[in-house]
């Protein structure tokens, strides 16, 4: 064998080593790491600090939210503080007035009762939202996966009806002639529902809007308040229980510090959608019967159209957002102030 293995290392060129005694004796030379493969740009997969690449990206989406969005705020603003009537919108020579439709609007004594009703709008449906949502959300808790599937699946359904479609049917259902409330109502020996004109009386028109409303509201903010409690450990409810704290005292407890940043949310958002609830009361009832149902979405609309004052209009607008700003802002001060004190 050693005389084989010197006749084999005898017949290889000088200056190259054999690899067999590179992988026996000394350790193989490291390679060299290749340079980076470099473009205008840089290292390739990077991008320099000032590339305009990725706003590029976004661009389009800024874009396009600043002309449905700021666009249309920006042209409010504007109107309300011009003189702008139907000659001024087919002519286009509207004149600046500054803030005098703004002293017009706050201190007309109409502006002010629909500011009241709006408020009380506002506050019995969220009330009745945030009520029925959580209850909701704790009795889907506590159901099977049969019975937690078909109220979800009904709870999605009822979401998902359209709006139109939905106040159609609830004028329907409260028809005076052929409606199946008065005709449930006086089967049930209520004669004085037989006809009855629910839309030409003040009090039931608002009184169906609130159901209408909520109706369409609680689907939304149960499945989100399920979603929260379904985040909630277990372990926190057995120790309550071992403790033998009943069932009001761990819901305040246990669970409702638990939700409660998911809680806030909804609730502010059911404040928005509720304080601008427009198209339910527009095709339901128009505002009326007299005024019995306009609030300040609808007014803002009425007086800009009915009146042709559509600086009013604007200026009721801009009231409106103003007024919902100042309510989320006067909620979110408080939440940040409990939010600092837990901590």
């Amino acid at each position: 064998m050693p005389v084989i293995r010197e006749r084999t290392a005898a017949h290889l060129p000088l200056g190259r080593p054999s690899r067999r005694r590179s992988q026996r004796g000394s350790a193989p030379r490291p390679r060299r790491p290749a340079p980076p493969i470099r473009d205008h740009d840089g290292p390739r997969g990077r991008l320099r600090p000032g590339s305009a690449w990725p706003y590029l990206l976004v661009a389009p989406t800024v874009l396009g939210m600043l002309y449905l969005l700021v666009y249309p705020l920006a042209r409010a603003v504007l109107i309300s503080l011009q003189d702008f009537r139907l000659r001024q919108l087919i002519s286009g020579d509207a004149r600046f007035v500054g803030l005098r439709n703004y002293e017009t609007l706050l201190t007309d004594g109409h502006f002010w009762q629909v500011v009241r009703r709006t408020f009380l709008f506002m506050a019995v449906d969220v009330v009745l939202i945030m009520l029925l949502a959580t209850l909701v959300a704790l009795v889907i808790e506590r159901l099977g996966r049969p019975g937690r599937t078909a109220v979800l699946s009904a709870l999605v359904l009822a979401w998902a009806m359209p709006v139109i479609a939905a106040t159609t049917v609830f004028q329907w259902l409260f028809h005076s002639e052929f409606g199946i409330v008065n005709h449930t109502l006086t089967g049930l020996g209520f004669d004085s529902f037989d006809r009855y004109p629910w839309f030409a009386h003040g009090p039931a028109a608002f009184t169906i809007l609130v159901v209408l409303i909520v109706w369409q509201s609680v689907p939304f903010a149960a499945i989100t308040l399920y979603s929260a409690l379904a985040t909630v450990p277990p372990e926190l409810y057995e120790s309550a229980r071992i403790d033998g704290a009943p069932a009001g005292r761990i819901f305040r407890s246990v669970t409702f510090p638990m939700i409660r940043p998911i809680f806030m949310l909804v609730l502010s958002l059911e404040v928005i959608w509720t304080f601008k609830a427009f198209v339910q009361i527009w095709v339901m009832t128009n505002g009326g019967p007299g005024d019995a149902t306009t609030i300040l979405p609808v007014y803002a609309v009425q007086t800009a159209l009915a009146s042709q004052r559509y600086d009013l209009g604007s200026a009721a607008s801009m009231v409106t957002v103003l007024m919902m700003a100042a309510v989320l802002v006067v909620y979110f001060r408080q939440l940040f102030r409990q939010e600092g004190e837990a901590l």
